[in-house]
């Protein structure tokens, strides 16, 4: 039995295995060991936590069964965005507005720690700031457009409404109204995470893989984990920091694994549209699309509410010809033909909120739940909220994502 459910995260080659990438430094266990804090997981999650805490001055043990960012992450499709999927006004109906506020709010403060963070390691994974064209759709209709931006406006966000013609002129997609925000970013997943392992390991953080996590077993002041082979690391702290593949004994709190599908083009940088912002609808399911610093256009989507890897994989086919047809439809001057596809599991939640802090009935034990459309910017959320948890300064924010929290 393993610590997690374990998963086939992902199909197909994503464009950013295309690209070599630098190595981090890991290795096999050769005995048993003790630290500050074990990280379960090597993927953006456990990157960013890794980071802080070994910026924090605690000693940090990262374990993953594959290897150093060989799990979801390289299926990510990177619009970092502070704009959750759940919308503003969706959300204060939910849980009110005074905490809707507060989590869009701190959504917006990691994606610019985030940003601020990897410029000042130097981390080079093609990152650029974007704008972000959110189009109108079933989910919110022109009218209800202009509802969301004034909630976001009230909320201290800028953001413009755009009508159907604005649209049209301004991206060549017709019969949509759309807001347009600033202040997002884009970037390789793949490179993004390496270079926060390599920014952790560099202050002495060690990562061990391919390493199964069998069981944890808390005591008064510590938790063992104890490997697949018997090996025992004891750690003041552990954090489940595996994506989607579940940890067992963590509250799911209304999250679920689902299935996306993702396409990307060939390099056209002269046929990209307009400050070649993202682009992503008000619809559920929804359609992303975004370029590549290359020229390339990813779009992602039909989205399947199931998680079995078998089922997922037989429609990868079927889903490429689909996502071509709709990208083309969306943009007509797009060369939509694919030249990669694949498809992945991801998280979902009722609020489109992640899960982060101490986990009920595992003393010393904290799980990183980052589901929802905006997974990197959750993971940077996380790595804050950890660091100030495990150093004891607390977060005024904590209460939104903990897993006591009854909505």
């Amino acid at each position: 039995m393993t610590a997690t459910h374990p998963v086939d995260l992902r199909t197909g080659r994503s464009v950013w295995q295309a690209r070599s990438a630098p190595p981090v430094q890991h290795g096999r266990l050769d005995g048993d060991k003790r630290t500050d804090v074990l990280i379960i997981g090597a993927g953006i999650s456990g990157a960013l936590t890794a980071d802080a805490l070994s910026d924090a001055g605690f000693g940090v043990c990262i374990v993953d069964r594959r290897g150093p960012v060989q799990g979801s992450t390289p299926a990510s499709t990177a619009l970092l965005q502070y704009e959750i999927d759940t919308p503003l006004i969706t959300l204060s109906a939910r849980i009110g507005v005074r905490r809707a506020e507060r989590i869009w709010r701190r959504s917006k403060l990691a994606l610019d720690a985030l940003r601020e963070r990897s410029t000042a390691l130097g981390i080079k994974a093609d990152q650029e700031d974007r704008q972000s064209l959110y189009l109108s759709g079933n989910t919110l209709n022109a009218a209800a457009l202009a509802r969301e931006a004034h909630a976001r406006r009230r909320a201290g966000f800028e953001v413009a409404y755009l009508t159907a013609p604005d649209v049209s002129s301004g991206y060549g997609i017709r019969r949509r109204a759309a807001l347009l925000s600033f202040g997002n970013l884009a970037a390789d997943p793949r490179r993004l995470a390496i270079g926060f392992l390599r920014a952790a390991v560099e202050r002495g953080a060690r990562v061990f893989a391919p390493e199964s996590i069998d069981r944890v077993v808390p005591d008064a002041r510590s938790v063992r984990a104890i490997t697949t082979e018997g090996v025992v690391i004891r750690a003041r702290w552990v954090i489940f920091a595996t994506g989607y593949e579940l940890a067992k004994g963590v509250p799911r709190l209304g999250h679920d694994i689902a299935s996306t599908y993702v396409i990307a083009t060939r390099p056209q940088t002269r046929r990209i549209w307009r400050d070649a912002c993202f682009i992503w609808e008000a619809s559920d399911p929804y359609l992303y699309v975004r370029s590549t610093a290359d020229g390339r256009v990813i779009c992602g989507g039909e989205d399947e509410s199931f998680a079995d890897e078998e089922r997922r994989d037989a429609l990868l086919p079927a889903k490429t010809i689909r996502l071509q047809t709709k990208l083309a439809q969306l943009l007509p001057g797009i060369d939509a033909r694919a030249e990669f596809a694949w498809c992945g599991s991801f998280g979902t939640s009722r609020t489109g909120t992640p899960s982060i802090g101490a986990v009920p009935g595992l003393p010393h034990c904290f799980a990183v739940l980052g589901f929802g459309g905006n997974g990197i910017t959750f993971s940077m959320m996380a790595a804050q909220l950890l660091r100030a948890a495990l150093t004891g300064t607390g977060d005024t924010d904590s209460d939104l994502f903990s897993f006591h929290r009854r909505w």
